[in-house]
């Protein structure tokens, strides 16, 4: 599913068509972007501020938008954002289920329902995550959609900021080739593909009106053999805690122990690397999160 930026829909008179709360979107999302902090959300202060919240740029890169389409939004120039777009808002600014509620009623989009893949994250796993910074995590939605990620995650596996639509679907990158850093054995290759489809047949069981869910499916049963042999077979597959190596292009390789929690009530999955005290891999590790925030500083 991509965030994709909307062209507002033009009236008689070439000026932007007035959403169902006129400019009260972009004041609502003006008013959510100042309570927002940078430590908030993992991002260096940056120098003397203006306000104590999120500037537009900050935004923009936590929702992987472009500011002007911020600045648009903002202003009500641009009053009919996509269903994605405002999910990966009310995710960049940590609404709560209510205000996500609020945003999509003021940009005139039914709230998603129980037919679509979730990608909120409650405020109590939001705690949870910001408690457990110290280790590289990220979320994805039931589709493995990348939800989010923390500093430690994007020096470990790469910043995926830059990434948009399909390229930040885990899916769809290994099974087209693009693995990244992590280098698996055959056993662990074929373990992790089995979990995968398995995941991505659950949940088209799960959210049978997503669309995106199942675009993703069909398109991945035409580019790739061996997902449509897998999803043919029926194959059925769990995530298991599981060691992998990670070769990075500063620190050398780390082998660490990888694992997929689901967060109940959410169907998001968490996934979390780390090593055994005092090991090399753990030093390794702390010594990457010190270059990673050297690096975003």
């Amino acid at each position: 599913m991509s965030t994709s930026e909307e062209t507002p829909p033009r009236g008689a008179a070439g000026k932007p068509a007035e959403g169902p709360g006129g400019n009260d979107l972009g004041k609502a999302l003006h008013g959510w972007r100042d309570r927002l902090s940078p430590a908030a959300v993992g991002l260096p202060a940056g120098g003397v501020r203006r306000a104590a919240g999120l500037r537009r740029e900050e935004l923009a890169q936590l929702a992987a938008l472009s500011v002007d389409y911020i600045t648009r939004l903002e202003q009500g120039r641009a009053t009919s954002p996509s269903p994605q777009v405002l999910a990966s808002l009310a995710r960049a600014l940590r609404l709560t289920t209510d205000e996500r509620t609020y945003l999509y009623l003021l940009a005139g989009q039914p709230d998603p329902g129980p037919g679509h893949v979730p990608a909120h994250i409650p405020p109590g796993l939001r705690r949870l995550l910001d408690q457990l910074n110290g280790a590289p995590l990220s979320v994805h939605d039931a589709a493995w959609n990348l939800v989010e990620w923390n500093p430690s995650w994007a020096a470990l596996l790469g910043d995926p900021s830059g990434l948009r639509g399909r390229e930040r679907n885990i899916a769809w990158r290994h099974f087209t080739g693009r693995h990244g850093r992590i280098s698996l054995t055959s056993e662990q290759r074929a373990a992790f593909e089995a979990a995968v489809v398995a995941d991505l047949r659950a949940a088209t069981a799960r959210y049978p009106a997503d669309l995106g869910l199942r675009s993703l499916v069909k398109e991945l049963r035409q580019v790739s053999t061996v997902f449509a042999e897998l999803w043919e077979s029926g194959i059925v597959g769990t995530h298991e805690s599981a060691t992998k190596t990670i070769d990075h292009p500063e620190v050398g390789a780390l082998t660490l122990d990888c694992d997929v929690l689901v967060a109940g009530g959410s169907d998001l999955r968490v996934v979390a690397y780390t090593a055994a005290p005092g090991s090399e891999a753990a030093d390794r590790l702390a010594l990457l999160d010190v270059i990673g925030t050297q690096a975003m500083t």
